[in-house]
């Protein structure tokens, strides 16, 4: 096992999966390293390339090739669920430091291209077979990245590290939806969705880029994917693993929170309006998250992950109880797209510092591939379960019922938060 470098030392080229070391500038913070800088560009451009046949997917599935809205519904949510499965497939692949570093390159790379290709279907059945595809590398790539960011840093730094990858990712979130609607003026649909392939491709050579800068040892002699489970609902992962859970039961699709604003805004501002001022409030949410999110990773490491997430999750409850008030005021919805960004800033980036600093080392794959599944299964049954209570009785009523969630998510992460263990273990 090679040992830190020493300040200094250089860095020699070497292939995929040997180690090489990075040498820190004096006065430069630890955490801000060129392969931290590589996972952020990369969570960025990916965001801005799937972004992009994203925002122009329903355009193309029911305007241009004529396909009905279930239609629409049942690629979505069949992507969807593949996606969820595959992270937790990535994940126990993502447990060898080695494997993990070539499922994240394959990874960014797949989803790139077959995002892309959708703009050259020319069936309906062809798109769902490429966005299922898709969906289901990105979904092995997630655990893959957040182990390897894990790897760049020591664990006094995961907050920060962390909160500049979720902010670089709703950065992308908000020039990808841009700059689809430049390239649709452009060039058209197709195009568009066919170009969206340069930023993909590009977040895979920064991901490669930030492989080859790892600065410490994280090879060990290679072992057989293994389906691991038990051993990481013990102790206090556990603990954590069940208050995410718990929120992730009432965390629904951002589409719902649009959809609330839309019915709101419509009687005084109608539709078009409406649905224009409702993706201003969406593109808020972005901002607002990707604003939260560095400073709550330092106060992650300054006062425990666990604490931060619990903060997040209240602010989310705040923000459903916002959206639940039934009077159509446009300062108060735009007050809870605010919050709710703010939350999920927190959210995001104190989730993955504490499964980072909670997983033993050998298993850091297996339990960020849990949580991702357990963050996708959670988002499809809260937007069923939401969804249908709007129907039959009203979104006031789906509302306080995610709030619900969120107050047992809380109330359980204070308490975990305010009863640290003894004494540190390291993994």
């Amino acid at each position: 096992m090679a040992t830190d470098p020493a300040p200094g030392s250089t860095q020699a080229d070497t292939p995929l999966g040997e180690v090489q070391t990075e040498p820190i500038p004096p006065g430069a913070p630890r955490w801000l390293t060129k392969g931290v800088w590589g996972i952020g560009f990369a969570s960025f451009l990916a965001d801005v390339g799937h972004e992009v046949p994203t925002a122009l997917f329903a355009s193309l599935v029911t305007i241009t090739l004529g396909a009905p809205a279930a239609a629409l519904g049942l690629i979505e949510g069949v992507a969807d669920g593949l996606a969820g499965l595959a992270r937790f497939a990535g994940g126990t692949l993502s447990d060898d430091p080695n494997r993990r570093r070539g499922i994240a390159v394959g990874g960014y790379a797949s989803t790139a291209f077959f995002s892309a290709l959708i703009g050259l279907a020319g069936a309906v059945w062809q798109v769902a077979v490429l966005r299922m595809a898709a969906w289901t590398s990105r979904g092995l790539r997630v655990p893959a990245r957040n182990a390897l960011l894990a790897d760049l840093v020591p664990a006094e730094v995961y907050g920060r590290a962390y909160g500049f990858e979720r902010m670089m990712d709703n950065l992308g979130a908000i020039g990808g939806p841009l700059l689809a609607l430049g390239l649709v003026t452009l060039v058209g649909v197709r195009t568009a969705i066919v170009l969206s392939v340069i930023p993909g491709l590009l977040a895979a050579l920064a991901i490669l880029y930030a492989i080859r800068h790892l600065p410490h040892e994280t090879s060990r002699e290679r072992v057989p994917p293994r389906i691991v489970v038990r051993p990481l609902l013990q102790g206090r992962l556990g603990q954590v693993l069940v208050g995410v859970s718990l929120f992730e039961a009432g965390n629904v699709a951002t589409t719902l929170l649009i959809l609330r604003a839309t019915q709101q805004l419509t009687p005084s501002l109608g539709l078009n309006g409406a649905t224009q001022v409702a993706i201003g409030l969406y593109t808020g949410y972005n901002v607002a998250a990707a604003i939260a999110s560095l400073p709550a990773g330092r106060l992650s490491d300054r006062w425990g992950a666990v604490g931060v997430l619990a903060v997040g999750v209240l602010f989310f409850m705040v923000a459903y109880l916002g959206f639940a008030i039934s009077v159509p005021n446009l300062l108060a919805l735009a007050g809870s797209f605010i919050v709710a960004g703010l939350a999920i800033g927190c959210i995001e980036t104190s989730q993955h510092a504490a499964v980072a600093s909670l997983a033993p080392t050998d298993l850091r794959g297996s339990a960020f591939g849990l949580l991702a599944t357990v963050q996708s299964f959670g988002n499809i049954i809260a937007s069923a379960l939401a969804g249908l209570f709007w129907t039959v009785f009203s979104p006031t009523v789906a509302f306080v019922y995610l709030a619900v969630w969120a107050l047992l998510s809380c109330v359980l992460l204070a308490g975990i938060a305010l009863h640290p263990p003894p004494t540190a273990s390291s993994h």
